[in-house]
């Protein structure tokens, strides 16, 4: 797969010019432990789509960290892989360390409508620009995503940057917007 490099709206550093490989973020032991995680929350997965998944929410935590004014969201099967990667408390702390920044996850309740495709079409392309060609099986609306995983949520931040990844600084929650 060739990275395409297309700046999201208010990027924070310059597009990559290469692929990056979510993987190379942890250790392969780090990397197998979440893995498993993702297998124990979901009985009948096979092990290649939760490895599949354990690298799409490395790479969506490494692209939240990168462009943090950036209103982005998950899928519920990548919000599998930053779920389990969020029970590994430690190397959580240490790959957001590693990443520059905390990169807080604020639950949200299912609700109906809550895919919206705009959110996503800007979240693959903010992944693209920080390096990570997305894994757009795992990425499907829900019309068309066939893979059953525990996370059944479609984030869906609200203008002004509330949402899974800044919740509280918007207008509608006392915020300026600006990461303050």
């Amino acid at each position: 797969m060739a990275c395409k490099n297309i700046p999201p709206e208010n990027p924070a550093p310059p597009p990559v010019a290469t692929c990056r490989n979510a993987r190379d973020l942890v250790t392969v032991g780090e990397f197998a432990r979440v893995r498993r995680t993702v297998l124990g929350n979901n009985p009948g997965m096979t092990p290649e789509m939760a490895e599949r998944i354990t690298a799409e929410g490395i790479a969506f935590v490494a692209t939240a960290a990168a462009y943090p004014t950036t209103s982005i969201s998950p899928s519920p099967v990548v919000d599998e892989g930053w779920h389990a990667l969020i029970l590994h408390t430690r190397l959580y702390a240490k790959l957001c360390a590693s990443l520059g920044g905390f990169v807080h996850h604020y639950p949200q309740q299912p609700e109906d409508g809550g895919f919206d495709a705009d959110i996503i079409e800007r979240t693959l392309d903010t992944m693209r620009a920080t390096g990570f060609e997305p894994d757009l099986e795992l990425w499907r609306g829900p019309a068309e995503q066939d893979i059953d995983v525990t996370a059944i949520t479609w984030h869906t931040p609200m203008p002004g940057g509330c949402g899974p990844i800044n919740p509280g600084n918007c207008a509608t929650h006392g915020g300026g917007g600006d990461g303050e």
